[in-house]
Order: C-alpha cells, then sequence, then structure tokens
C-alpha cells in the first residue's frame, strides 16, 4: 500500500508574521513549521501502516509544496516515522491559491506512482480555506471522504467519522481515495531520538514544476482566482482594567465589569 500525507510549511503563529508588498504572506523571511492540522494527518497515516497486516508493505511518502525552507515540513514528518519524502520546489509557485496548488500537488502525487490513500490535514492554518482535499480528489479523479475524526482500515475500505453541529455520519469507501482528518482524530506523536536520527537517512526527493508536466503559467500570483485586496496591521496590546477590592466591593466591581463585557 502506498499512502501519500500532504503537508504544508507555515509561518509560526507566534511569531511575527506580516505580508509582502504583493499581500502574499511572507514564507521567507519568517519562522516557519509543518502546520499542526498536517501533523494529525501524518498521525493517521502512520497509524494506518502500523495497523496493517504487513506494516512493511506500507510506504507513507510525505508531500509539500514550497520555498527552501519548506523541506523542513517534510523533514519533521520523517522523524515522526514516514518513509521517504517529497519537495517541491520551484520559485514560479509563489503566490498561488488552492486551485493552482491542488494542480501542483495531484501532478506530484501522480510522480510518485501508484497511490492507494491521499491523507491531508482540515485546513490549513495561515490560509484555511479547507477546499484542497475535494480539489485534489477532484483532480486525481478519486473519491473523497472528508474531516474524519475517526478513522478505521479493512484492507482497501476505509471507514470514517465525520461530527458536525446536528449530526455524526459513518461513511464508507474503497480505496484509493483522498481522505482528509481533523484536529479530533488523536494527537500527533513526537519525533523521538531514534526516530530524528533515522529521518537523516531517509529518501527526499526535490521536484520542479517541468519535472511534473506543470506550465509556470498554470500557477502563480497572476493566474489565482482569488486574492488579498487589503490588510490591516493587528492593533496593539491594550493595558487591562485593574478591578481594586475597596471595602470589600472589589466583587460587585467584578460582577459588573464582566456583565458589561456579556461574559455573565
Amino acid at each position: 500500500m502506498n499512502i501519500v500525507v500532504c503537508v504544508k510549511y507555515v509561518p509560526d503563529a507566534t511569531g511575527d508574521r506580516h505580508f509582502e508588498d504583493d499581500k502574499t504572506v511572507d514564507r521567507v523571511g519568517v519562522d516557519g513549521l509543518l502546520s499542526e492540522l498536517d501533523e494529525y494527518a501524518v498521525e493517521q497515516a502512520l497509524q494506518i501502516k502500523e495497523k496493517a497486516e504487513s506494516p512493511d508493505d506500507v510506504e507513507v511518502t510525505a508531500l509539500t509544496i514550497g520555498p527552501e525552507k519548506a523541506v523542513d515540513a517534510v523533514r519533521k514528518a520523517l522523524q515522526m516515522g514516514a518513509d521517504k519524502g517529497v519537495h517541491v520546489l520551484d520559485d514560479a509557485i509563489a503566490g498561488s491559491d488552492a486551485i493552482a496548488t491542488s494542480l501542483v500537488l495531484a501532478k506530484a502525487v501522480e510522480k510518485t506512482g501508484s497511490v492507494d490513500l491521499v491523507v491531508c490535514g482540515m485546513s490549513s492554518t495561515d490560509g484555511s480555506m479547507s477546499v484542497v482535499p475535494a480539489m485534489l480528489a477532484e483532480r486525481l479523479e478519486l473519491p473523497q471522504v472528508t474531516l474524519a475524526s475517526v478513522i478505521e482500515t479493512q484492507g482497501k475500505e476505509v471507514r470514517i467519522k465525520r461530527d458536525s453541529d446536528s449530526s455524526t455520519d459513518v461513511i464508507g469507501a474503497t480505496m484509493p481515495l483522498v481522505l482528509s482528518v481533523t484536529d479530533q482524530s488523536g494527537e500527533a506523536r513526537y519525533p523521538s531520538f531514534k526516530g530524528i536520527m533515522a529521518a537523516k537517512k531517509k529518501p527526499l526527493e526535490t521536484f520542479s514544476l517541468s519535472d511534473l508536466g506543470v506550465e509556470a503559467d498554470q500557477v502563480g500570483l497572476s493566474v489565482a482566482w482569488t486574492e488579498v485586496q487589503e490588510t490591516t496591521e493587528r492593533p496593539p496590546r491594550t493595558q487591562g482594567e485593574i478591578v481594586t477590592d475597596e471595602d470589600g466591593s472589589g466583587a460587585k466591581a467584578l460582577t459588573d465589569f464582566l456583565a458589561s463585557k456579556k461574559f455573565i
């Protein structure tokens, strides 16, 4: 069985994030990391491998698109236990929207060979569009089972549980397919020291657009169907209001303050 996990290198949410002059997210001049939501996808792919009748016959490939630093997302997945990595690196990709991203991902998945399962996170922590898994399934002409909180596999059969505000659905499908998982699917493992050392010896390929048969004019900001029209700096944090206790009036003052903010 061949499993491909799509992972994304995103700006660190705890760092100083900002936009470029063309209103695209700066992905080069800031610290980045493997998207937390994609860690869940890696974890579920590894669990599927570990639960298989013959785990050695299951190969998990971590796939990413992005600048040179984006390879760190793949390395994290390899440290967690993925078997090999693929990094699509091409300057022309910068500024691509979800439509172009899904095109490049689909071509990269096809480049890896015959695939039984493509696993994605529920969303990226920077763009938060949640549409790439569905677009990827369409381009690969595969069925999709998305937003899974519980995943069960038996041979080629996959069954998921999907929770919504009003109901819980159980959906089944047969591989090959595209699967996306939520942050309720189970905590992702931490790379062990052994895993970190082993990752250094695992294969990691780098592809350009030409390697995938994608023309430069099919991707990038100039052909994006969506754009950021305006950005505003986050306002500076203001000093909080201090409630003092004078003659036993502190509790009432605190209650009045919380009520004025509609917290109670």
